[in-house]
């Protein structure tokens, strides 16, 4: 039987473990923003992120939105699987396995499996789950690209532009990603989206 002292053990150790990758993501965000001569300024620029906000991520000590990650990636040129250091070798050839596709996940409860990060095509595949009353950005974001996602699980809605669409399990959306747009579970239960990213770095 699970006892609440063994639930507390596993939800502190899944909460360091976030908090080990959000440090890995700050450090190689300004990694990657030194190499590219980037000031905290010009990234802010670019991302239309503040640059306290910026300077915090990058020491680890604030939990971007999946958004904000989307941004920040599409400013410096990278994709996400770039800010993530994995043990094993990045999945090659025809397959991805399970235990090589890399998760970022965010302190408000979303996290990202990329399932191929296919550069050579501009196509990055990840399933997303959102626990309730989370999402991707809390406004609106945009970047460069193409995007379409199907609901596995659960409910979203998806605000594009102007628009707003509450999609079930089983329904598609897709929309070009310079629009501002944001996705967000309002439901009562966990939900699950596969997503498809096309061009985003083009």
């Amino acid at each position: 039987m699970t006892t609440v002292t063994s639930l507390h053990q596993s939800t502190n150790k899944k909460n360091e473990k976030t908090e080990e990758t959000l440090y890995e993501i700050g450090r190689n965000i300004r990694r990657f923003r030194v190499e590219r001569g980037m000031t905290l300024k010009m990234l802010g620029a670019a991302t239309g992120l503040s640059t306290s906000m910026l300077s915090l991520v990058e020491r680890g000590l604030s939990s971007p939105s999946i958004g904000s990650l989307i941004t920040i990636c599409s400013a410096l040129g990278i994709q996400m699987s770039d800010l993530i250091v994995q043990d094993s070798q990045s999945p090659k050839g025809h397959l991805s396995r399970v235990d090589d596709q890399p998760v970022i996940s965010t302190m408000e409860g979303v996290a990202r499996t990329i399932l191929r990060d296919d550069r050579s095509r501009g196509i990055e595949i990840a399933i997303n789950n959102y626990e309730p009353n989370s999402g991707s950005s809390e406004q609106p974001f945009s970047h460069a690209g193409h995007e379409y996602g199907i609901v596995l699980d659960g409910s979203v809605v998806v605000e594009v532009g102007t628009s707003r669409y509450e999609l079930k399990q089983g329904d598609l959306v897709s929309y070009d990603s310079r629009i501002p747009h944001r996705i967000w579970n309002f439901g009562k239960k966990r939900a699950r989206a596969l997503w498809v990213n096309h061009d985003r770095n083009r």
